[in-house]
This record gives structure tokens, sequence and C-alpha cells, in this order.
């Protein structure tokens, strides 16, 4: 394991000592989820894509204020939403009844909850007067002048690529480490354009194509949940494991309760793909929501993330109601494996569990 960490140049590049990237995960990661990761030797992260600039610079504001170690911050980077209001008034139809059966009403109008970083200069230079450590873009890059801008600024630059063409075009736009999101992975499909043929690699395929065509940095992300996971990653050439669903029920995140007992429970033994909730595919558990979406009398959802408004004015009506079933429970393939620990704990927890795997494998060589 030591001489394979001498090689690592992801590491050094990050400020880290341990291979372990905390996954952004806006919406549930906090301040002090980071801060606690990154504390613990690996990357922490904070998912900002639903946030404006200065929610953004708040929340980065906040979590230097609980670390001197490096983080990551997290922007969403589709495609601006197209409203196509009869397609809207059709999904708010549809939505009405389940919101009278919990005592409320569908919004009125949707909306475009959140600004793709593509098009948002205010987060841009939020980031530029900011200086975080990382920024690292999903569903696609922004434009090669913020990228040159940031690169400036002496930020590292990650991206995420769900098959070689996307992982390609990241190289050729300079960024320092690619993130091989798997098909396993919870959370939205990072793929770039929508309309196009999703090939569903896996992690462990995407991270072994990754490694022997790209000279930048992999890393392996995609139904990782424990230190053996972390190791096979690495065998496969990826020098970190980018890992979210884990630290899910860490106690510094921001889930409800709801979420908390199905990940916890059952549940966590079936994920599926939805675009339901948010009006793009994610994984996420099998729950009301996503059931709801197979329904054979389903219209197509408005376009991500304007489908996201009614879900969570949705999932907000039924908890009032003490339903949490229409929840964005986003998890990866393997969440039964998933432990309530804090952060440090967890940390600590997989790295001896890479020591173990690694004893393992050396001990089998040496018989052979």
């Amino acid at each position: 394991m030591n001489t394979q960490l001498k090689r690592n140049t992801l590491m050094p590049l990050l400020g880290i000592t341990k291979p372990i990237i905390q996954a952004p995960m806006a919406g549930v990661s906090t301040p002090a989820l980071a801060a606690a990761v990154s504390n613990a030797g690996g990357l922490g992260s904070l998912g900002v894509g639903a946030m404006n600039a200065e929610g953004a610079r708040s929340v980065i504001r906040e979590t230097r204020a609980l670390t001197d170690k490096p983080f990551n911050i997290n922007v969403f980077c589709h495609r601006p939403a197209q409203a196509n209001d009869a397609v809207e008034k059709t999904w708010i139809e549809w939505l009405t009844p389940l919101f009278s059966q919990y005592g409320a009403k569908p919004p009125q109008r949707l909306s475009e909850i959140y600004t793709s970083f593509v098009v948002d200069e205010a987060m841009l230079n939020v980031f530029l007067e900011e200086k975080p450590a990382v920024v690292s873009f999903h569903f696609g890059l922004p434009s090669n002048e913020a990228i040159r801008a940031l690169c400036k600024a002496g930020i590292t630059l990650m991206a995420s690529a769900t098959n070689v063409r996307e992982a390609q075009q990241l190289a050729a736009a300079g960024v320092d480490a690619i993130v091989a999101q798997g098909v396993e992975a919870g959370g939205h499909r990072g793929i770039f354009d929508t309309g196009a043929d999703d090939e569903y690699i896996g992690t462990f395929a995407l991270t072994r194509l990754l490694a022997s065509r790209f000279d930048i940095p992999v890393i392996a992300a995609g139904g990782i949940m424990d230190g053996a996971g972390i190791t096979a990653a690495l065998a496969l050439g990826a020098q970190a494991a980018q890992m979210g669903t884990a630290f899910v029920p860490c106690k510094e995140t921001s889930i409800d309760a709801g979420f908390r007992r199905a990940l916890l429970g059952d549940d966590a033994n079936r994920t599926t793909f939805t675009a339901a909730i948010s009006g793009r595919l994610a994984r996420g558990l099998v729950n009301k929501f996503t059931e709801l979406g197979r329904s054979a009398d389903a219209p197509p959802p408005p376009a991500y993330p304007i489908t996201y408004d009614a879900g969570k004015a949705l999932h907000a009506a039924a908890k009032a109601q003490g339903e949490f079933g229409y929840g964005a429970q986003w998890a990866g393939q393997a969440a039964a494996l998933a432990r309530e620990l804090p952060a440090a704990e967890l940390m600590a927890r997989l790295v001896a569990e890479m020591e173990e795997s690694i004893a393992g494998l050396q001990q089998y060589s040496s018989t052979r």
C-alpha cells in the first residue's frame, strides 16, 4: 500500500492523506460534515448547486471556520432549463390529487429553482474571491473562460464523467482529475447530454477504462461503501474513491428522520432510477415517489430542475402529514452497507478496513 500511495499524484495535489473523497451531495452535505472528513485526512465536499452565490459564500466561510484543511465545492453545469407551459401544466394536474391527499395545493406555476453554473457569473465571482481549494463540476463543464479563471486563481478542478467520451472532454478542458461515476452511484447521473444514449457503465469498468487511457488522476465513484471497495478501486487504477451514500447517515448530514430510517432499514436493499422527482435521471431508494414515476399514466416530466419545484413541494406537503416517502432519498446500489457513525469515526473505520483488506491481499500473494 505504501508503495502505491507514493505513486499517487492526486493526494498531494488535493492536500489529503487518505484516498477518500466525500461526495458533495447537495442538500445533504453540511459544513460540519465536510470539515470532519477533511480534518480526518480525506477531502470533504459541499454541494452548492442548489444555492445562490451568497449562500455558497456563507457555507464556504462556515466550513473554513471548522477546518484549515482543503475541501471541495461542487456545482451543476447542466444546460439551463427550457420552460414548457403545456408540459408543466400537465405535470401539475397529474400531481394535484396527491397534494389534495395531504391537504395541500400544488404550485400554480413551476420555476427553475436554481441556476446552472454555466450562466451563474455571481457564483463564479464568489469562487474567485473565496478561492476554495477545489471546485468540481457535475453534468458537464462551464465555459473555457470560467475554467481559465478558476485555474488562474489556483483552484484545483475536478469533474465527473460517465463514459470515455465525456472524460476526453474533461481532459481536453484541462481539469486536474476525473471522477468516474459508475451506474451504481446514488444521486443524479452525471451524463452531459441527456438526449444521448447512456451506456450505464459500472464503476470498476469505467475506472479501469479511464485509468488506462488518461494521464490525469481518476477517482472512482459509485457503490463504494467500505475499505475493501476503496482498495479494489485503487487496484484498478483509481487514485481515490469518492463516497456519497456511505456518509449520508453520518450525524453531521442534514437528512430528515424518514430518510435516515429508510437508509438504515430494509428499504436500503432496493434502489432504482427515476426522473419523476427532479426531471433528470437519479438513483435513490425505492419509495412512493419512485413508484409514482413508474405509473403507466405518468406524463413526461418538465425539464430539470423545473420538475424539482413540484417534487419538493409534494415532499413538504406529505412530510407535514408524517409521510416521508416522497423525498429525494438518493442512494447508491450498495446502500444496505451504510453505517450510522460520526464522520470522523467512519473515516477511521474506512482506513482500518483498507489496511485489513490490503493485508489480506498481501497474505494471499505470499502463499502463492
